[in-house]
């Protein structure tokens, strides 16, 4: 396996409807931190890090450990925008990049005003084939709560397995109670 600090890892891609771009070296935290104010109601159901408003510096702060962490091939975070309008969408990433096997998770988060539209399918959608065709990943995974039926329905709607559900595998996004944990897998096929 090459070394992935040599990987060629675009910092843009791009779908019908989308731009999937990597953080900046600074400047992104202002425009996530008024995605996640306007969402904060939907988002702290399920993201530890939706438990209280972050400031603007921490949102900022957030961007550049995830630039920091792109460059030193990591994690892969992507923020989303519409390719017409320009807004801000939410954020997709690669994360816990296994470069042995290889393999990764994708999170994912959208603002609620853009919800229900199929961006985030388009996106994960997007995220997969990259890294199943250009990443070489074997295998993606997507983890969710059982009851994130919103979650649940993008890998189920994109040819994902659901592998199995683990039981009191994490804590709920408030850290007050035990909560099941959906995995979702696709793989590369073998040979391919």
């Amino acid at each position: 396996m090459m070394d992935p600090l040599l990987l060629n890892i675009p910092t843009q891609l791009e779908t019908n409807r989308l731009i999937l771009r990597a953080p900046s070296a600074s400047g992104d935290g202002k425009i996530v931190n008024e995605a996640i104010v306007d969402s904060i109601n939907e988002l702290k159901l399920w993201l530890p890090f939706a438990q209280t408003l972050p400031s603007v510096e921490e949102t900022e702060r957030s961007a550049r450990i995830a630039y920091i962490n792109y460059l030193k091939r990591e994690s892969f975070r992507y923020l989303i925008f519409h390719k017409e309008t320009e807004d801000f969408i939410g954020i997709t990433s690669y994360e816990t990049v296994d470069w042995d096997i290889p393999k990764s998770e994708i999170g994912y988060w959208i603002a609620t005003k853009f919800s229900g539209n199929g961006y985030m399918t388009e996106a994960i959608e997007k995220l997969t084939q990259f890294g199943l065709k250009q990443l070489g990943f074997k295998r993606i995974e997507i983890r969710c709560d059982p009851e994130n039926s919103k979650s649940r329905s993008i890998p189920q709607r994109l040819g994902y397995d659901l592998e199995g559900i683990l039981k009191n595998d994490d804590k709920s996004a408030d850290d007050r109670e035990l909560r099941d944990t959906c995995i979702y897998a696709i793989i590369q096929k073998r040979g391919t």
